[in-house]
């Protein structure tokens, strides 16, 4: 599958020819879907997937559609529609799977600017919203007549008002530029070894996401992967442990992956056999290195910061904390 010359220390995650007929086995065709779907990669069409999956399981829905965009996923081109056919084409996604919902469960929706209101407005039809979240894509090509594109938007919705967040899962560990005392006593911040830092409430807007690249093992060849460190937030701040996280356009499979590496169950739907064979192998990865880039000792860190690059290359505390989970869900 893998036909790319690579550079020698290019980590980028890849399938080759060798490596398909053992991960074929792993990855179930969705004409064979029975009971056992938790922890599966589901090969096939969102249509024929969602009429067979049962009622209220779900505790956190991830949606990161194709965009309003022509792009090319392998075997699935999309093709750029009217603002008004894409919000009706989104619409038809959501309520094949709504049935899959539990009453306390959160929904999180991916998209770009242009198409952020036609998704809120389906949303807002069915659902409860709660935030939009725009994170900085760092990344990104520069415009003569334009401002450079490089924000993305997640939409928070709920089923209901009751629903799960976990705030101290979430907070980002940021470096103190004016320390503050009060009595001679730190005021809401501390000193370690390299630094003084505070751990800050999280915001809507999320400056801390770094684009995978290729230096970085969870970088893969899908071209609109979704980094694990936001997909962490989100399963960490609207779930528990043993919850069921759901991914409908699963791609190269980060959700499952970070799903697993938190001791979160998850079940992802994907149409093309190829990133269904790499999201089995990176789940495969995970036992040897179960650590998610920018969040170690349960705490996110600001991107590139020290402590953030010295924790990616160890991860000690990170893999401690994580073990023992990922053995039992093994």
């Amino acid at each position: 599958m893998d036909e790319k010359i690579r550079a020698k220390n290019n980590r980028t995650t890849f399938v080759s020819d060798n490596e398909i007929s053992e991960l074929e086995k792993r990855v179930v065709p969705a004409s064979e879907l029975k009971n056992d779907f938790y922890n599966k990669t589901i090969h096939g069409k969102l249509e024929d997937v969602a009429r067979e999956l049962p009622e209220n399981f779900i505790d956190l829905l991830f949606i990161d559609p194709p965009y309003n965009l022509d792009k090319n996923f392998g075997n699935n081109k999309f093709t750029k529609k009217g603002d008004k056919d894409y919000e009706s084409i989104f619409e038809n996604w959501l309520l094949l799977i709504m049935h899959t919902l539990k009453k306390t469960a959160s929904v999180y929706v991916c998209c770009d600017w242009k198409s952020s209101p036609m998704i809120y407005n389906v949303l807002d039809k069915h659902l409860s919203v709660r935030n939009r979240i725009t994170w900085e894509r760092e990344k990104g090509r520069g415009a003569l007549s334009n401002w450079k594109n490089c924000s993305e938007d997640v939409w928070f919705a709920t089923v209901s008002d009751k629903y799960r967040f976990n705030v101290d899962d979430v907070k980002l560990k940021k470096k103190v530029i004016a320390p503050y005392k009060e009595n001679g006593i730190a005021k809401g911040w501390s000193e370690e070894k390299n630094g003084k830092f505070r751990l800050t409430h999280p915001s809507n807007l999320w400056t801390d996401i770094t684009i995978p690249f290729w230096s970085m093992p969870e970088n893969t060849d899908h071209p609109t992967q979704k980094p694990e460190k936001l997909v962490a937030k989100i399963i960490l701040a609207s779930t528990k442990k043993n919850d069921v996280v759901f991914d409908p356009f699963l791609g190269s499979g980060t959700t499952s992956v970070v799903a697993k590496k938190l001791g979160r169950r998850y079940v992802g739907i994907e149409m093309n056999k190829g990133y269904c064979y790499l999201t089995e192998k990176r789940i495969g990865m995970i036992e040897k290195d179960p650590n998610i880039q920018g969040y170690s000792d349960r705490v996110f860190w600001e991107r590139n910061s020290l402590n953030e690059q010295n924790n990616s290359n160890n991860h000690k505390n990170n893999s401690n904390n994580h073990q023992g989970v990922i053995k039992k869900l093994l």
